[in-house]
């Protein structure tokens, strides 16, 4: 959770990044995250299913919205 609800605050930094801005930090953070995220092991368990991914995916952007 914690890295999906950093996944959404960075993806939305970047985002309302202006167009002069540098946003390699933020593009090699999303990387990260990224791969953090679909690494992690509880998706290569029977629980991994993508329906409890769309669930993480909801409960993160409800947590970043708030």
């Amino acid at each position: 959770m914690e890295a999906q609800t950093a996944w959404y605050r960075t993806y939305r930094q970047l985002a309302d990044s202006g167009p002069t801005a540098s946003t390699t930090r933020k593009h090699r953070r999303l990387q990260e995250l990224s791969a953090q995220i679909v690494g992690h092991p509880y998706w290569c368990g029977p629980s991994g299913t993508p329906a409890a991914r769309m669930d993480l995916k909801e409960l993160a952007r409800r947590e970043v919205g708030r």
